[in-house]
Order: C-alpha cells, then sequence, then structure tokens
C-alpha cells in the first residue's frame, strides 16, 4: 500500500503547484499533444457537416475565422498559464476568481470532460465491439475505460507518447482514405461548387466551429504550463489550431462535396481498410486521454480547496476515470449530452474574466510575480469575487439566449471580459474581499 500511494505521489504532475523549469517541455512534444487534440475523427464530422451545408470557400472562411477565434483564445490564456506554470483551475484562483470561483470552475471542467471521456469510450468500446465481435459493448467498455485510466494516472509523459504513435498514424489513414476519395474528382469543379446539402448559416458554421472546441481551448493551460516562452506557446497553439483544424476540415469539406453527403466518415473508413479503420479507432485514445487529465486536474484543484488539504492528480484520475467508465458500461451518457453541451457554453466565459483580471487589471500580478521568484505559490488568495461570478452568469447567459447574432462563445467570452472590467473599475474599491491562507491546500 505504501508503494502505491508513493508511486501515485510521483505522478501527481505539479497539480498544486507551478511546473518548476526543470521540468519544463521543449515546444514540439506539447504541440504533438495538442495537434493529437485537433487532428481528431470529431474533425472530420465537423469539416463534412460544413462541406454538406457550404460551399469550399463559404467553409473556408467559417474553419479561418473560428480556427482565429480559438487562437486568440488559446495564446491568451495559454501565455498566462506558461508563464505561471498553471494549470486552468489552479491560475483562476490569481486570476479573478479567488477560492471560491477557481473551485466551482475545476467542476464544471471535471464534470464536462468526465462526461465527454465516458461519451468517446463508449464510441471507442462500440467500434471494438463491431470489428471483433468479441464479448459485448459494456465489457469492452470496462476494457478500454480502465485501461485509458491507468495510462492517464502516469501524467502527461504518457499523453505525449500516444499523441506520438497516434498523431502520425491518423493523419495517414486520413491521407490514405482522401487520396482514394478524391483521386478521380474534379478538385477545381469542387472548389466552386454549390453545396451539396441544405445550406447552413455563416454565423451558425462559425459557432460550430469554435463552439466545438472552445472547452478544449480553455484548457489550454494544463499542457501550456510545460512550455518555457511565449514565443513556444503561440507557436504550440497557432500550428495546432490550424493545421489541426483548418486542414482536417477543409479535407472532410472537399470529401463532402466528392460523395454530396455529410456521412464521409463511414466512407473513408470503408475505402482505407480494416487497417485504417482501427488507426482512427485508436485515434480517439490521444483525444480522450487529455480529457481525462484535464477532468482531473480540475477536480484535484476542487477537491484541495473543499477539503482544505492536498489530493493527489493520479488518485483524482483514478476517481473520474471509474465514474466515467461507469456512467459509459451503464449506457446513460447518451441522456446527458445535453447538459454536457450546456456546460460547455458555461465554460468560455471564463476566459473573458481570466484574460482581463490577468492581462488588463493585473490584480494579482505583483504577488505572482513575487512568489514565482522562488517557485511557490503565494500564501494567500481571495476567498472569492462576487464581482467575476457575476461576470460569468452574465457571459453564458449571453452565449446560451443570444444565438441569433455573432457567434455564441465569443459573445459570451466578449461580455464577460467587458462586465467585469466595467464592474471593477465602478465597484471593485468599494466591495471588500477576504483573503484567505492557501498555504493549507497548495504546498510550496
Amino acid at each position: 500500500m505504501a508503494k502505491i500511494k508513493e508511486n501515485l505521489e510521483s505522478h501527481d504532475d505539479h497539480s498544486l503547484r507551478r511546473v518548476p523549469d526543470s521540468d519544463k517541455r521543449p515546444m514540439w512534444q506539447v504541440l504533438v499533444v495538442r495537434l493529437g487534440f485537433f487532428a481528431c475523427v470529431s474533425q472530420l464530422m465537423l469539416g463534412a457537416t460544413l462541406g454538406y451545408g457550404l460551399s469550399f470557400w463559404d467553409a473556408f472562411w467559417a474553419v479561418m475565422f473560428g480556427s482565429v477565434i480559438l487562437q486568440i483564445i488559446g495564446f491568451g490564456i495559454g501565455y498566462a498559464a506558461a508563464k505561471e506554470g498553471l494549470s486552468t483551475a489552479l491560475l483562476t484562483r490569481w486570476a479573478g476568481f479567488g477560492n471560491f470561483g477557481s473551485l466551482l470552475i475545476g467542476l464544471v471542467i471535471a464534470i464536462s470532460l468526465t462526461g465527454w471521456f465516458g461519451v468517446q469510450n463508449g464510441v471507442f468500446a462500440l467500434g471494438i465491439y463491431e470489428a471483433t465481435n468479441i464479448f459485448n459493448v459494456q465489457i469492452w467498455s470496462v476494457i478500454t475505460g480502465l485501461g485509458l485510466t491507468l495510462l492517464v494516472v502516469y501524467g502527461f509523459k504518457v499523453l505525449s507518447y500516444t499523441a506520438n504513435i497516434g498523431l502520425p498514424l491518423f493523419l495517414i489513414a486520413v491521407g490514405i482514405a482522401a487520396y482514394k476519395l478524391l483521386a478521380t474528382a474534379d478538385i477545381g469543379s469542387l472548389l466552386v461548387s454549390p453545396a451539396p446539402g441544405t445550406a447552413l448559416p455563416m454565423g451558425v458554421a462559425i459557432t460550430m466551429v469554435t463552439g466545438g472546441f472552445v472547452v478544449g481551448v480553455v484548457t489550454t493551460p494544463d499542457i501550456s504550463r510545460y512550455v518555457k516562452t511565449w514565443k513556444d506557446v503561440f507557436w504550440m497553439t497557432a500550428i495546432s489550431t490550424f493545421v489541426g483544424e483548418l486542414s482536417i476540415c477543409l479535407i472532410a469539406v472537399l470529401m463532402a462535396h466528392a460523395v454530396k453527403s455529410p456521412d464521409v466518415v463511414t466512407i473513408m473508413l470503408s475505402l482505407s481498410g480494416w487497417i485504417g479503420a482501427s488507426i482512427v479507432l485508436f485515434s480517439t485514445i490521444k483525444t480522450n486521454d487529455l480529457n481525462l487529465y484535464s477532468s482531473s486536474l480540475g477536480l484535484t484543484n476542487s477537491m484541495s480547496i473543499f477539503f482544505k488539504k492536498n489530493f493527489n492528480r493520479a488518485t483524482m484520475t483514478i476517481v473520474v476515470g471509474l465514474f466515467g467508465t461507469f456512467m459509459s458500461v451503464a449506457g446513460i451518457l447518451d441522456k446527458f449530452i445535453g447538459f454536457l453541451v450546456l456546460l460547455g457554453v458555461v465554460i468560455p466565459p471564463v476566459v473573458g474574466v481570466v484574460i482581463v483580471d490577468y492581462f488588463i487589471l493585473k490584480r494579482s500580478r505583483v504577488v505572482l510575480d513575487e512568489s514565482r521568484r522562488n517557485n511557490e505559490l503565494p500564501r494567500q488568495s481571495e476567498s472569492w469575487n462576487p464581482i467575476s461570478i457575476v461576470a460569468w452568469v452574465a457571459g453564458f447567459a449571453v452565449g446560451y439566449f443570444v444565438t441569433d447574432i455573432g457567434v455564441s462563445s465569443l459573445n459570451s467570452l466578449i461580455v464577460s471580459g467587458v462586465v467585469y472590467f466595467i464592474c471593477m473599475k465602478l465597484f471593485g474599491s468599494a466591495i471588500t474581499i477576504k483573503k484567505v491562507d492557501s498555504g493549507i491546500s497548495i504546498p510550496k
């Protein structure tokens, strides 16, 4: 038992502390992990849906604009995390939200990504069952869920390994299938052909691009904290966003135009054979392990605040992995997808508050700078900031209810940032925000 505990503690991945310079990684290692998250089956499905409802060039501009939004968000919050060496949930303690707000954010991230882990685990298990016709979906769900949980216990190192293997194989499989499908097609005609299906409004298309991956972008700090400079953050976010988002989506757009159907993934799998299908299926691991990793970091932060004691990330990985696996085995996650989508709308406004607080108001920058020199965290943090909660709720309300103007995820982010900035300027000096000792739950 003592050895197990020691092993878990050795894989904590600095969940409640800064990542020291000695543990920083080369930019390309972090890039591969993030690129593996973007280059995935869901991007093919997104691109095919866009291609079925838009012309190629309309789809291009929708993906380009959405990618720019994701790049700006990812770089902003990713840079703050790289400089401070902190995960998303932990960063929010000193970037506007305080302890209570950070606890809520950690829980939202944990619940959302644990849910998506379970959903994707169920899809993975179904694919294996259909390919092998051995056991049943429930047994495969247990095997795949527990297997992935054990991998993620070992932290960022395993994320890097799975991405290094899964990403090249996935790109090769997509390349082979796309070549077979498009080799006899007139690419010039596909580039100027109208949408083969029902027209898709441009605003809806951009929202699909940004909304589909905004939660993953908000958790960029969970991996960007491992890079060394702002240039590393820029290239890591830019290459992963534009290569993973733009290239994969546009390939799928052309495929949708060629077959005049949004169901290009099924067609692609039939073209690439069982080996290609296996590769694409395996590639879900490189996305789902990051879901589980960020979920464990969010829960570790929340539990440490609630119980005022340290919790280990590896232990939390086992907890959320078991729960997500159970949910996929029980087959009840499909009934909660609407709830998971709702949580996705809740998360973007967090970035608006964090960016305004960290880069413009700089309310905690002095204590962060002072503690960073000793690779520690500030001894105190705010108990909670009511203005950040108001701004968060306002951003969510706009993102959820205002769907016919602009891009919902971007609207919510901008509104939360603007509301937070104005209210802090007007009322910030009039409210008293209690400071609490953070040394109990955050070790040096």
